[in-house]
């Protein structure tokens, strides 16, 4: 599948940063295809080789690519011979040029067509390159402990930093006109050196009071309004422009979404019971009440009554993203797991279990080690610093900051289980923002 050819820059184009922007992850839930032979793309007269394939839909697939200089991204490629690629292409492109600017929106760096050797064009997108998903969160975050007792869900400080990013993303995409239609786990992923969660897929979305696509969002994320929509679609029933759906439907999807990271449950069985239809705030109530013995009480009830204000049948009752934000729920503050910190990669990172006591009031010995570790640090990539705190909070951990996730991240892969002085070295990340300000976090482990 070699591509070769020339492509057709947009006239709005915002070159990917230099250099990396950081090994990242966008829509890896579709998994990456190992045996898939290296594909060139010309993007703005300069080759990118396709790594590997991170995403594959009906429509599209979603590849990440890096050029010769290092750079690396995302790129899109509509289908040439599927029903509605075209338009596909066109839709999004349009939306994303149309919001670009937000830090909790996916940045959109350029479109062009590529020409293959076998003569079919392709239309793409060239986007920024993000990192796991939330749909990756919730498989693999489940776990861990606070208060002694096993926790299933994650963390507030995780529920929290995620919704605040996409309430913001939600708010200025409402008052922009637009609705995203397609909220999903799979939809928000982490951005390693943005240090934020940011959405993306916008090939459903509308704008608000013109409604062009009949068939929105994602069974198990699905408003009311939006099932009883399609039911009427499929039935023949053609509706009138006045009766599409609004921003309402992706305050429901974020509700759902929240109420999943919180109760490290999959829900989609329990939406599509008839319990949930005839109360579903009694059965978030429940989720609550059976989670609550292990996360404080009051953080919970906002959190809860945060979601319930999502999750009202009447989409005309539900809160707004702006009103969302204004939710006691923000205003307390948490501290992060060290299950948040090895999930959510940063240029920062935390080696822990490595030095005792002893050799931080010895100022040779405290010398001799700063320089051991910068060495070994820079075995894995350019380090731009090196912190070992003397004192709590931080008293003896290492802060390695490398040039860029990219290199974080193989540090913490290659140094995560190797033993010095026969101790098990445990790595984690950190955010970037916090050690910047010489702010150390007292996790919660």
């Amino acid at each position: 599948m070699a591509h070769c050819g020339s492509s057709e820059p947009s006239a709005k184009v915002q070159q990917p940063p230099r250099p990396d922007n950081g090994a990242v992850i966008m829509g890896s839930q579709g998994g990456v295809d190992q045996s898939m032979k290296p594909v060139l793309f010309e993007i703005f007269g300069e080759i990118w080789t396709v790594q590997s394939r991170l995403g594959q839909g009906v429509s599209a697939s979603v590849y990440r690519v890096s050029s010769g200089r290092a750079t690396t991204a995302a790129v899109k490629e509509f289908q040439a011979d599927t029903q509605g690629g075209d338009y596909g292409f066109h839709k999004e492109r349009s939306v994303l040029e149309d919001i670009q600017g937000h830090k909790n929106i996916a940045t959109l760096y350029g479109v062009f067509t590529n020409h293959s050797c076998m003569g079919v064009a392709t239309r793409c997108l060239l986007l920024e390159l993000l990192d796991v998903s939330v749909s990756e969160l919730l498989v693999r975050g489940i776990g861990g402990t606070q208060g002694g007792r096993p926790q299933q869900g994650h963390s507030m400080w995780l529920v929290q930093h995620c919704a605040r990013d996409i309430l913001e993303a939600l708010a200025f995409l409402h008052r922009e006109g637009y609705v995203h239609a397609d909220l999903k786990p799979r939809n928000i992923l982490w951005s390693a050196d943005d240090e934020c969660f940011k959405l993306i897929d916008f090939g459903l979305s509308f704008k608000e009071g013109n409604q062009d696509v009949k068939y929105i969002q994602t069974d198990g994320y699905r408003a009311p309004e939006a099932e009883l929509q399609n039911s009427l679609a499929q039935a023949g029933v053609e509706m009138d422009g006045d009766s599409g759906c609004t921003s309402a439907v992706d305050l429901w999807s974020l509700g759902i979404i929240l109420l999943e990271m919180f109760s490290g449950m999959k829900l989609k069985d329990t939406v599509r019971s008839q319990e949930w239809k005839d109360n579903c705030l009694a059965i978030v109530d429940h989720i609550f009440a059976s989670n609550s013995l292990v996360c404080p009480a009051i953080p919970v009830y906002h959190l809860r009554d945060l979601i319930k204000s999502m999750l009202l049948n009447d989409p005309k009752q539900r809160c707004t993203a702006e009103t969302a934000l204004l939710s006691p729920f923000f205003s307390i503050p948490f501290a992060p797991h060290i299950e948040d910190l090895v999930l959510l990669p940063s240029p920062v990172l935390r080696l822990l279990n490595l030095i005792d006591d002893s050799h931080l009031h010895n100022e040779e010995e405290y010398e001799d080690i700063l320089e051991d570790m910068k060495e070994e640090c820079q075995k894995y990539g350019s380090v731009v610093s090196l912190l070992i705190p003397k004192e709590n909070p931080g008293k003896g951990q290492v802060f390695v900051e490398y040039a860029n996730s990219s290199d974080s991240k193989e540090a913490q892969r290659l140094l995560t289980g190797r033993t010095f002085d026969g101790k098990f070295v445990v790595a984690t990340f950190y955010p970037l923002s916090a050690y910047k300000r010489g702010y150390l976090y007292q996790t919660v482990q």
